[in-house]
């Protein structure tokens, strides 16, 4: 069995994909008699502590307060290197997730140690962003020369990492995982309990998407589409799930849309576990951004068994299959989206066969056991 050092610059209680899959992936290995710690920065949502347990019991060590700006970036890397060096006998391999200062500082430390390293990167044009900075482009060097894996999660990512210059011998995929036991479908009678609790109008046909209120997600897009279907499908209601900087904007434009306030409601951030309740509430799912790594939203809508609506980029289309487990239209073409939203919303066989598919087609690829046996196999790689 393996010990492993996860260094993340946030974990849960922050709200993230990256952060809810480091969470699972280090309780799954846990499960499996791996040894996890994780290291991150503080601040924000954090706990005020130095070391806590967290409720899947991984356990986290907290360094920095947080601080914005360079001075916390090195209080979190100095922090990063005293736990490589002072604990190296209690860890077998080390694994960066989320590039910063910490991984030009603690990859040469953790290879000099003769440690292996793993660094996934959780988002496209990530790699990229690297090589426009001199911080970046050292990231990238002391990767290519000492990281064992490098992890990316889409084919798109493939093609930024060779631009980069990072060898392609050193690249492998990596998904993303969801928890199917806990991403359960609805039947009929829980799907209107969840919508008592919620709220919600037991009639109506809901979409809802889940994340962050921000200009890649394209929301602006998904509105106008939403207002157009709904001239066809009144019963129609959209849910977002989320906060971030797009909010007013958002609101403003529902208003110029004509979307009365009781077609659109705008839910605000909910912790992890409430994600699953909205979920079940639903009809429809809807992701439409321009940029995405491997959408954890996605994965968790699919395994409650919705039907999706996704933009057609190479992240959602690892996943979706375009009228076989779900529906795809081009990035911001609202005419295109709000075609796909009346299809699902007006053909309730239709809803029903694509929520079956889209379950059935993550079921062994990306449940977090199937995940952890593929980072299990890594690690005999490596070791």
């Amino acid at each position: 069995m393996a010990s492993v050092l996860l260094v993340c610059h946030s974990y849960p209680p922050v709200i993230g994909g990256s952060e809810i899959e480091a969470q699972r992936v280090c309780a799954g290995l846990l499960r499996r008699g791996h040894k996890v710690q994780v290291i991150c920065s503080g601040g924000g949502a954090m706990p005020k502590l130095r070391s806590w347990t967290d409720p899947m019991g991984v356990p986290v060590r907290q360094y920095g307060d947080g601080t914005r700006g360079r001075s916390g970036a090195y209080v979190y890397a100095a922090g990063v290197l005293a736990w490589l060096w002072k604990h190296r006998r209690q860890y077998d391999l080390v694994y960066f997730l989320m590039p910063g200062i910490q991984i030009a500082a603690g990859v040469p430390l953790s290879a000099a140690l003769h440690k292996p390293v793993l660094m996934k990167f959780s988002g496209s044009n990530e790699v990229n962003k690297l090589t426009h900075s001199f911080l970046g482009r050292l990231q990238l060097a002391v990767l290519r020369r000492w990281a064992g894996r490098i992890l990316l999660l889409n084919p798109g990512m493939f093609e930024e990492a060779a631009a980069a210059g990072l060898p392609s011998a050193k690249l492998s995929w990596m998904p993303n995982p969801v928890d199917m036991k806990e991403f359960e479908p609805a039947s009929r009678e829980l799907q209107q309990s969840r919508r008592r609790e919620l709220g919600l109008d037991p009639g109506a046909l809901i979409v809802v998407f889940v994340g962050r209120l921000a200009p890649e997600k394209e929301l602006p897009s998904l509105l106008d589409a939403f207002a157009k279907a709904r001239r066809q499908v009144p019963e129609a209601q959209l849910v977002l799930v989320g906060e971030g900087p797009e909010r007013a904007r958002l609101a403003q434009l529902a208003r110029t849309l004509d979307i009365p306030p009781e077609k659109i409601r705008f839910v605000g951030q909910v912790i992890p576990q409430a994600v699953r309740n909205w979920l079940q509430a639903a009809d429809v799912f809807a992701l439409v951004s321009r940029l995405e790594g491997f959408p954890v939203s996605l994965l968790e809508a699919m395994a409650t068994g919705l039907p999706s609506v996704v933009s057609s980029i190479p992240a959602n289309l690892q996943l979706i299959r375009d009228g076989e487990n779900g529906l795809a239209a081009s990035v911001a073409n609202a005419d295109e989206l709000s075609f796909a939203l009346e299809r699902l919303l007006g053909d309730s066989a239709l809803r029903a066969r694509l929520r079956a598919a889209a379950r059935a087609s993550i079921q062994d690829r990306y449940s977090t056991e199937a995940v952890v046996e593929r980072y299990e196999e890594l690690f005999s790689e490596l070791g």
